[in-house]
């Protein structure tokens, strides 16, 4: 094989990984509006045990996204993060929604700053064993990219870390 050919599929067999798959369809209620693609969001990975519906969270995705999970060892360690696909996010988290019930849902109204096509969202949550909990067993904000390409809103990334003590949400992302 000569050299050229050699060095152009090597260079296509590690671009592969980056080749992101394109989206299933989208509901258009889903991705109609900002609020609309995060309702959806929150909506796709809440509820009791049992399966989620895969294709639905897939298509609110843009190619490429991901989804960047903030965590420590111990309450007072380093946080690390851990960068998922959204298929990745659905291999780790779908047996344990399949055991457990899992309620997210937004608890104050959230911040936006939009610029062009591109949007910056903090959405703050609050994570329940059922629908009905009165208070979350645990909170944390959500910051969230989306595009808008015209047509439909897509999620680009959703960075997220959890309160923790010493980490406290600031009141006015609980307004």
């Amino acid at each position: 094989m000569s050299l050229l050919r050699w060095t152009t599929a090597a260079s296509l067999i590690a671009l592969a990984p980056c080749q992101a798959q394109s989206p299933p369809p989208a509901a258009a209620a889903d991705v109609g509006s900002i609020n609309a693609i995060m309702h959806a969001y929150y909506d796709v990975i809440s509820g009791p045990a049992g399966d989620r519906d895969w294709n639905r969270f897939y298509s609110l995705w843009m190619p490429g996204g991901r989804l960047i999970q903030t965590s420590r060892a111990a309450p007072d360690s380093t946080p690390h993060t851990t960068v998922m696909t959204p298929q990745e996010f659905a291999q780790k988290l779908g047996p344990y929604f399949a055991k457990n019930a899992f309620y997210e849902q937004e608890i104050s109204s959230h911040s936006v700053e939009t610029f062009g096509a591109i949007t910056q969202l903090f959405s703050t949550y609050g994570v329940m064993d059922a629908a009905d909990d009165a208070k979350p067993k645990s909170r944390g904000i959500y910051s969230a990219q989306l595009f808008n390409d015209g047509k439909r809103w897509y999620i680009v990334t959703m960075y997220w870390d959890n309160e923790h003590r010493g980490t406290a949400i600031p009141p006015r992302y609980l307004q």
